[in-house]
């Protein structure tokens, strides 16, 4: 099982592994985001990582890393896992399988680190210090923070939680941020705020790849994103005491941030083009981080993951995070005999998710749609669930299309969900709106369980005609 230190260690090992495309003399306006965006969507193979050096307008080694996690060979590295799996649902019942044994590991705290062989702070501040690229046409600014963590701590608790949310560069002192209603960020930000307080806040780039894949996922609430990186790596994440605002702060992060988050400065953020390939948050006033300080490593790397219109590299490693754990809470409350989850990239990891069973009752298909639309991992911003028999790969588009079209009668088999939990980047909620409701369309693409016995035999090669065709001509077959 390979392992790594580091960002920089983690780089070397994909490097070594032919997953890395180098870049220079790139602009960081545009070009940088529509060639990593390119290289993912077109690859012919391996979806590779994209380094670029040589900034338009920056010094040498001053990088920004895209596509990091689009490969299940480089997500399985920075899981812990093996690297050789034989398809998708091998893939993602590993990761399931992960994730169910890992076990909370709390950081260590380290006199020094890294990350501060460069201090800077007060008038020194500087955003544009850093590459921060302009990702797409329409966006209303640069965006410093993509592939990153937002660090908070509960007022109450103690509990520290490290969220991705995206952050715009309002000037070189100061960011928007925006976190979407419902997320942990947004429930600490609003007991801060409650009590009319700033909230000390560090925004950590080129985290430890484990690091950074914890603060995209759906975590349970307070439980520190810190400790279950940790578990990923099997050893603690070190890190040091931010000066101004006592908040572990990730030793080997190449960027970190230290400053609050003010409630009574609002200012307009956005448009940013989000994850289901839209315009649709519009701009609205958010509150500014006030950036007091700057600590980074020498020949820093900023880590970048912009959305865009799905496939992408956010879509693709979420796909198989949220696809393993709506597969574990299927399980946890009883839903028997699953055989796959699929969140297909088609829908941002969220909007569009296939779910695998062996009918065992009158009923079962429905009672797994329901509850993958509505436990944790599924619940936030879904459209569409489609249940299928055991005998369709969920995450084989043709097959889930071909079960959807011929045993799922409309009048019966589709139900709707209304007023679950939607979003602003939503593209079908208007942008006026105050409240983010949507609605979910839950679909039996199920033999009927009442007649699935009589129901008409499929007209295909069967597995073992198929098994015995491929040992016996398969050079000949697939040459």
């Amino acid at each position: 099982m390979d392992t790594y230190t580091d960002l920089r260690d983690w780089i070397t090992k994909v490097d070594s592994w032919g997953e890395l495309k180098r870049f220079q003399d790139v602009d960081w306006n545009l070009e940088v985001a529509g060639i990593a965006d390119l290289a993912y969507r077109k690859a012919k193979g391996v979806r590779p990582a994209v380094l670029f050096d040589r900034i338009k307008g920056y010094p040498s080694g001053y990088r920004a890393l895209f596509n990091q996690l689009g490969s299940p060979k480089r997500l399985a590295l920075t899981m812990g896992m093996r690297t050789d799996y034989s398809g998708l649902m091998d893939f993602v019942q590993a990761v399931r399988e992960r994730i169910r044994e890992i076990k909370l590991i709390p950081p260590k705290r380290v006199p020094t680190a890294p990350v501060l062989e460069n201090v800077v702070t007060g008038e020194g501040v500087d955003i544009y210090r850093f590459p921060v690229p302009f990702f797409h046409e329409k966006d209303g600014g640069r965006y410093f923070g993509t592939g990153h963590a937002v660090i908070m701590k509960d007022p109450e608790s103690g509990w520290v939680n490290l969220g991705t949310y995206r952050m715009m560069v309002h000037d070189p002192q100061t960011l928007g941020i925006y976190i979407s209603p419902g997320k942990h960020g947004d429930l600490l930000r609003q007991r801060y705020f409650e009590r009319k307080e700033r909230i000390p806040v560090v925004v950590a780039v080129g985290c430890d790849p484990a690091l950074w894949l914890a603060s995209t996922m759906e975590v349970p609430l307070g439980v520190s994103e810190y400790d279950y990186a940790g578990g990923l790596k099997g050893e603690a994440i070190e890190v040091i005491e931010g000066k101004s605002t006592g908040l572990p702060i990730p030793a080997h992060c190449e960027i970190a941030l230290e400053g609050e988050l003010d409630p009574d400065d609002n200012r307009m953020e956005g448009p940013f083009g989000e994850w289901p390939g839209y315009y649709a948050g519009s701009s609205r006033k958010e509150p500014v981080f006030k950036v007091h300080s700057i600590m980074f490593r020498k020949d820093p790397i900023l880590t970048c993951s912009p959305p865009n219109r799905p496939p992408d590299e956010t879509s693709f490693h979420r796909c198989m995070i949220r696809s393993a754990m709506i597969w574990e809470d299927l399980e946890k409350v009883g839903v028997p005999n699953v055989r796959g989850v699929w969140c297909h990239e088609a829908g941002g990891s969220r909007l569009l998710t296939v779910v695998s069973v062996k009918q065992a009752f009158a009923g079962h298909a429905k009672q797994a749609a329901l509850v993958a639309s509505q436990c944790r991992p599924g619940a936030y911003m879904g459209r569409f669930v489609i249940v299928v028999d055991e005998d369709i790969d969920p995450s084989d588009t043709y097959d889930m299309l071909w079960a959807m079209a011929t045993r799922t009668d409309p009048e019966k088999d589709i139900d709707i969900i209304r007023q679950a939990w939607g979003s602003k980047v939503d593209p079908l909620i208007h942008k006026s709106s105050r409240v983010y409701y949507n609605s979910r369309a839950i679909i039996n693409a199920c033999r009927p369980f009442e007649w699935k016995e009589d129901f008409p035999p499929v007209s295909a090669t069967s597995p073992e005609l198929e098994a015995e065709l491929v040992q016996k001509y398969g050079e000949k077959i697939y040459g």
